[in-house]
């Protein structure tokens, strides 16, 4: 397939154009390169350097063969992504080019609009682009679990069976976001689906976990073919923070007691669910929608089992308990369900002691670089 990956240059983008790159499809690859800005004005890095999409593209193709063409500009600019959609003609579209952070979102008004105009606008523009260019194409749209926060009844995968004064009909699930950012996801989700209903579009809904770990089977064929790794309070995921406090000797810090319940994925498994996706497309004019994670914890649960992984390896781990910057409940009933890959095929990686020890003897390889002033969070909800 020729596949169109939006926002090619993060953390997730990134190993996806290599993965189906690797596989013999022909890949393109768009961002504007805003996130790297972004870093730079919170003051934070990648743990591990990081080459520029360019450099990086050429060391894949030298090193496998195989090409992948670079686009740098903004899917929400419509004369670019026009031109990119005319030019390439994808067949299939993974779009991961957002604002990826939910504190990002939540520093003051500035960058809540940031966030929401980036994500919503920028998704607009590519539907519109699609219906008008490439209206067969199949997109697959990255969301987020926490579109649906934390119900007090089963989270099931986008719609939800109902019966109301003896009616029966199946609903989009109630959203309840906990941020601008989780908020802006919603705004896609209703977005895409009224272009899938009104132009046929195939769209596909990845609600996702969150994510951790640190390679892929190409990432790890050069240094120069890294993805970004953060850490920071800002961009930084639950487990990777986590994994970077244990080998700098920083206590693991738990939001409150650490009872909010997450949904989580490896790495690898986003590259199999949204290959999974890319090769069973959904149909004209389907709205689909997949809960995108393998496994659930309690966020106390992730920061025993890091103590436990680092302590072997020499790291002197240790939770701590720390007032919770976010507006949410501590303690909640969590039970969504992630059948729809699964019966795919999807298998899934667990979270196990050797992953996590894994990650800590990455992280410790680059311990020079961890910069232990960014770790802590900054930004409150309330």
């Amino acid at each position: 397939m020729r596949i169109l990956i939006i926002g090619g240059d993060g953390y997730l983008g990134w190993p996806t154009a290599m993965h189906f790159a690797a596989r013999g499809h022909q890949v393109a690859v768009l961002d504007n390169l805003q996130k790297r800005k972004w870093e730079s004005e919170l003051g934070v890095a990648p743990l591990a350097p990081i080459a520029s999409l360019k450099d990086r593209a050429e060391v894949f193709q030298q090193k496998t063969g195989h090409p992948i063409e670079v686009h740098i500009g903004d899917v929400g600019d419509e004369a670019f992504i026009r031109g990119v959609l005319s030019s390439f003609r994808p067949e299939a579209i993974v779009h991961y080019g957002e604002q990826p952070s939910a504190p990002f979102s939540m520093i003051d008004a500035k960058h809540a609009i940031i966030s929401q105009a980036n994500n919503v606008l920028g998704t607009l523009q590519l539907a519109f682009a699609m219906h008008d260019l490439t209206p067969d194409a199949h997109l697959i749209k990255l969301g987020t679990m926490g579109e649906y926060g934390t119900p007090n009844i089963d989270i099931e995968e986008g719609y939800l069976d109902i019966e109301h004064n003896g009616r029966r009909d199946r609903l989009p699930f109630p959203k309840s976001p906990g941020s601008f950012y989780h908020l802006s996801k919603v705004h896609d989700s209703h977005n895409l689906m009224l272009a899938a209903k009104l132009w046929n579009l195939r769209v596909t809904d990845l609600n996702q976990g969150v994510v951790y770990g640190t390679d892929t089977d190409e990432t790890v064929l050069d240094p120069q073919l890294a993805t970004s790794f953060h850490y920071d309070g800002w961009f930084g995921t639950v487990i990777n923070r986590f994994v970077t406090q244990a080998v700098a000797g920083e206590p693991i810090t738990l939001y409150g007691t650490g009872g909010q319940k997450r949904a989580l994925l490896n790495i690898r498994d986003t590259l199999q669910c949204v290959e999974i996706s890319a090769l069973n497309p959904a149909a004209p004019g389907e709205f689909r929608v997949f809960n995108q994670f393998t496994e659930s914890f309690t966020v106390q649960e992730l920061g025993s089992l890091v103590v436990e992984a680092a302590q072997p390896l020499g790291f002197k781990a240790e939770t701590k308990e720390i007032p919770n910057p976010r507006m949410e409940s501590e303690s909640h009933h969590y039970n969504p369900k992630n059948s729809g890959l699964v019966a795919l095929g999807m298998k899934p990686r667990l979270l196990t002691t050797e992953v996590l020890q894994q990650m800590v003897q990455w992280v410790a390889s680059h311990k020079d670089r961890i910069d232990r002033k960014v770790i802590m969070p900054t930004v409150k909800w309330r």
